[in-house]
């Protein structure tokens, strides 16, 4: 099998070469994005490996298909960049499901720490041999409720972190999971109910039409004053404008963003030469209680390693058995993963 890579990084190459060698699989690196002007690199491929910042659209889907590509592979979990209703019936979307929710959760949880103890403050102000603890007060996590939006294999392990820590669990979801909610210290809520009583606001899930923007200007004016904002799964569940305003207002307290709605022009690459175009963004930054990272949450040896082996595997297995369980299906008018086997 041929695979065309996109948006290849350093950090990519040394994983996918050692599972792929190991099952045949021929890959050409490309460091350009997947998008209507850079499918034709694709041509002679058999397959395309992206990740979460290419787009697979309309276009795309269309180009693909009449190189007869029939095969997207998403090294990554969600799969909001691929028009799936489009997608259906015509190439298969693989994806990986979970590498490492210990990885994200955990860069989650570090993230709201730094915050919170003023490390990113203190680290600056020691190398410059200067120790006043002016403005370093922080607070402590153990008897404070932390929302959980999305309690997938993710949401979980960051329940079980702020567990440890002795802080109460508001969770919701739609699709809530059998055996989590013990009635006192992890419960089940309304997002009414966690939006008002959470001290700490965290999001691990998809985002979908239902998820789009579910940190807005109306959710914001219905949490606590000062309330502490974790974003480690897809930039679009917070309205970045709406949370510069709550930020402003001293409605948000602090906020970690370790994605961004506008993303896919700036993340995975070195602007430090430039002036950064997106206004919203430079100033988020610019603030003193905002902590934003490079959409570098999954960036472990084991994450690295894990992705790279099943989206080989997952290719294998489909080219073997043309299905695969990490099958993204549209069947019933919804992306989720394959009940039915064969998608089409």
């Amino acid at each position: 099998m041929k695979l065309a890579f996109f948006d290849t990084k350093p950090y990519d190459k040394p994983s996918f070469d050692k599972y792929g060698s190991m099952h045949g699989i021929e890959i050409k690196y490309y460091e350009t994005k997947l998008n209507e002007d850079t499918v034709e690199l694709a041509s002679g491929y058999d397959a395309v490996c992206v990740f979460v910042n290419d787009t697979v659209n309309v276009g795309v889907i269309d180009r693909l298909c009449e190189m007869g590509i029939r095969i997207v592979a998403l090294r990554c979990a969600g799969f909001n960049n691929v028009d799936m209703k489009y997608a259906f019936g015509q190439v298969h979307v693989l994806r990986v499901p979970a590498y490492s929710p210990y990885a994200v959760a955990e860069h989650a949880m570090a993230m709201l720490l730094t915050s919170i103890r003023r490390i990113h403050k203190a680290y600056i102000r020691t190398r410059d041999f200067n120790f006043s603890l002016a403005g370093m007060t922080g607070f402590d996590l153990h008897g404070k409720t932390v929302g959980v939006i999305g309690t997938g294999r993710i949401g979980r392990v960051f329940i079980d972190i702020c567990r440890g820590f002795g802080m109460n669990v508001l969770a919701y979801d739609k699709y809530p999971t059998a055996g989590l909610d013990n009635g006192d210290t992890v419960r089940y809520v309304s997002l009414e109910e966690l939006f008002r009583d959470s001290d700490i606001i965290s999001l691990h899930c998809p985002l979908t039409e239902e998820t789009y923007h579910v940190i807005d200007e109306k959710a914001i004016a219905a949490c606590k004053r000062g309330v502490v904002i974790l974003n480690t799964s897809r930039g679009a569940l917070v309205d970045a404008e709406a949370l510069l305003t709550g930020i402003k207002s001293r409605k948000v307290g602090a906020a970690c963003l370790d994605v961004y709605e506008e993303e896919a022009d700036f993340f995975f690459e070195d602007f430090s030469g430039h002036i950064l175009e997106d206004d919203i963004l430079a100033r988020l930054i610019s603030m003193p209680n905002v902590i934003v990272t490079s959409h570098q949450a999954f960036l472990t040896e084991d994450a690295l390693s894990n992705i790279a082996q099943t989206t080989v595997e997952n290719l294998v297995g489909f080219a073997r058995n043309g299905q695969c369980e990490n099958e993204v299906c549209f069947r019933g008018g919804q992306a989720e993963d394959c009940k039915c086997g064969k998608c089409f």
